[in-house]
């Protein structure tokens, strides 16, 4: 590109930028004109991140930028393209802008860039409703990044993030619940908005509670981005998965009344009732010793407030789903339970542990005494 042409494109853009920037434009053109590609883009993408940049995005793109684009690092050039998207009239003008701009770093030695765009317009599409595409760059993204050793994490936190939404509008609950988690594993959580995080985490609850693939919560309740949600209109769902992961039916039959305000959860409330069951199923096995857990179908019906002709198929409920593993004896009526899905524990389940701990100990050192006691003979000799 003619330098001149450079230089007034540029001070027309100078003299358009508000006067506290328009100092950047004179570094701009200093980078451009010595042709320090990496200081520029970083200057470039200083500028882009600053809000009263929003006008002047689109044309330094097009008419600055681009001429320019394969000297500089394609995962920035995109970034710029992206933060100049944002500044398209309407999805339809973005989404020919992020196709252009897929096709422009669809080279070999920069598919994390690409990876990064086709997410970007994915997004797009999921926006117009055009599902089938969206679905189609993901699983392209999606293998894409499985042939990486590494990759930038914001390219993986993009791919995270669309694919949560996209499973979200699809109501799979199960693989929004996975993505999202593995989304807010790439990020800095001090980077989202209160308002964000109070969504996400609100999102995230329902989706691991009507999930029918979704059992154990841990990583949710461990999870900083759940306690956006105390002392909010929304603090009872945090405490109902709380309930749900230590199997607690008083404390649902209490938290019972707010299901009606998540309109997902009034429409999968039976099914909360099975899950809340097979979580107090769970977690009455877990309180057992592991000598103690032949359980009779009526133990388990006074645990559970399961009716006692349905606990034969709460028990395979619970064994085909991995939570449980043993044998049952229908005739004897009894489950003899030998496994129990590992879960994270409140101070309470803790506590039993200790409790247990400290049984164990005393029935070792009985042990003990009673061997020392019967072999003295032995011993001595």
């Amino acid at each position: 590109m003619d330098p001149e042409v450079v230089s007034n494109f540029l001070s027309e853009q100078r003299e358009n930028a508000p006067e506290d920037l328009q100092q950047s434009f004179l570094t701009i053109e200093d980078y451009w004109d010595r042709k320090l590609w990496h200081q520029l883009t970083d200057v470039l993408v200083e500028y882009f991140n600053t809000a009263a940049s929003a006008q002047q995005r689109l044309p330094l793109f097009r008419h600055f930028i681009l001429t320019f684009a394969e000297k500089i690092n394609q995962l920035k050039f995109v970034s710029l393209g992206l933060l100049a998207a944002t500044q398209c009239s309407d999805d339809q003008e973005r989404l020919t802008f992020l196709t252009d701009l897929t096709a422009k770093v669809n080279k070999p030695v920069s598919q994390d860039a690409h990876v990064y765009a086709l997410v970007a317009a994915s997004e797009v599409k999921l926006r117009l409703e055009d599902l089938a595409g969206a679905r189609k760059d993901l699983d392209t993204a999606e293998s894409t990044l499985d042939s990486f050793d590494s990759v930038e994490t914001e390219v993986h936190a993009a791919f995270y993030r669309t694919n949560a939404s996209y499973y979200q509008a699809k109501a799979e609950f199960g693989s929004y619940y996975k993505n999202a988690l593995l989304y807010l594993a790439c990020i800095d959580l001090r980077s989202l908005t209160l308002e964000d995080a109070q969504s996400r985490a609100y999102d995230l609850s329902i989706a691991a509670l009507v999930s029918d693939s979704t059992y154990n919560f841990g990583e949710l309740l461990l999870h900083p981005i759940l306690d956006s949600l105390r002392n909010t209109q929304h603090d009872w769902l945090r405490e109902l998965l709380f309930a749900f992961n230590r199997g607690d039916l008083n404390a649902y039959n209490v938290l019972e009344v707010n299901i009606s305000k998540a309109p997902l959860l009034d429409e999968h409330k039976t099914f909360l009732w099975q899950k809340i069951s097979l979580s107090a199923l769970t977690e009455a096995v877990f309180r057992r010793p592991p000598h103690d857990r032949a359980m009779t179908f009526q133990t388990i019906s006074q645990e559970t407030k399961v009716q006692p002709h349905e606990i034969e198929i709460l028990i395979m409920k619970a064994l085909s789903l991995g939570l449980l593993k043993g044998r049952i004896d229908q005739v004897a009526e009894i489950a003899r339970i030998n496994w129990v899905q590992p879960k994270v524990l409140d101070m309470k389940q803790i506590d039993a542990m200790r409790l247990r701990l400290k049984d164990w100990d005393s029935s070792v050192n009985q042990l003990g005494n009673w061997i020392e006691g019967v072999g003295k003979d032995v011993w001595a000799a």
